[in-house]
């Protein structure tokens, strides 16, 4: 158990793909932490010689989750919140946990590490300098229509997240309310299969449209003046 008098939340970056990619401090900080609360308890019992401190943290049980973590913080003890791959937070409920914890005033530290956001970035080819991150688009037609509209003027370039059986979809829709702009499909970042697609978003479109899509997909898209 922690010897620390003070709770700590610990947010920890784990790999996107290659399991190389875990930092030593990343390993220690899990394998040191009285709980670990994960997105997805498979992926993360890897690093973990038992799963008896391991717990399940994701959108929907997130909520439920708040209460137990809360009274592991106020008993001294570390937590060690970890994401289905990369920085906890990004796309998913970590900062709910965040939140509360700087709320009730408990200590929070960050282990930085791999990053889908970031690594699709620096390998598209496109520009750099200002960038923003749009997560995955909205379920809905009209609701994704509203958000392309509104980052349509964006200069910087942008970047989202989205599933193989959403990305002619999101393709075409970019297309059409975006112009057909410089892109990059980035897929399974650092995995076996990595590959980066670049062309327009009508080519990709194309490119893409006689594949079997798999994997995790991060789309870079240039901004309005690129």
């Amino acid at each position: 158990m922690s010897t620390d008098s003070v709770g700590r939340l610990v947010l920890v970056a784990t790999p996107i793909g290659n399991l190389e990619d875990m930092s030593p401090r990343a390993a220690r900080t899990i394998a040191e932490a009285d709980a670990v609360m994960a997105e997805d308890t498979r992926r993360t019992g890897k690093f973990l010689s038992s799963r008896d401190r391991l717990y399940s943290y994701h959108e929907h049980n997130s909520t439920g989750r708040l209460p137990q973590i809360l009274e592991f913080l106020k008993s001294g003890e570390t937590v060690a919140l970890v994401s289905d791959a990369g920085m906890p937070g990004i796309s998913d409920p970590a900062f709910r946990a965040v939140r509360m914890a700087i709320e009730e005033g408990f200590t929070i530290e960050v282990i930085p590490g791999p990053s889908a956001v970031v690594t699709a970035l620096a390998g598209s080819g496109l520009p750099v300098g200002r960038f923003a991150f749009e997560g995955f688009l909205p379920a809905k037609k009209g609701a994704r229509k509203r958000r392309l509209t509104e980052v349509s003027d964006y200069s910087g370039t942008l970047i989202f997240f989205t599933g193989p059986h959403h990305l002619l979809r999101d393709l075409a829709e970019m297309e059409e309310h975006l112009g057909d702009r410089s892109a990059c499909v980035a897929r399974e970042l650092s995995k076996v299969h990595e590959e980066y697609v670049r062309g327009t978003l009508s080519e990709l479109a194309q490119q893409f449209a006689d594949r079997r899509i798999r994997g995790e997909i991060t789309l870079v898209v240039e901004g309005s003046g690129s």
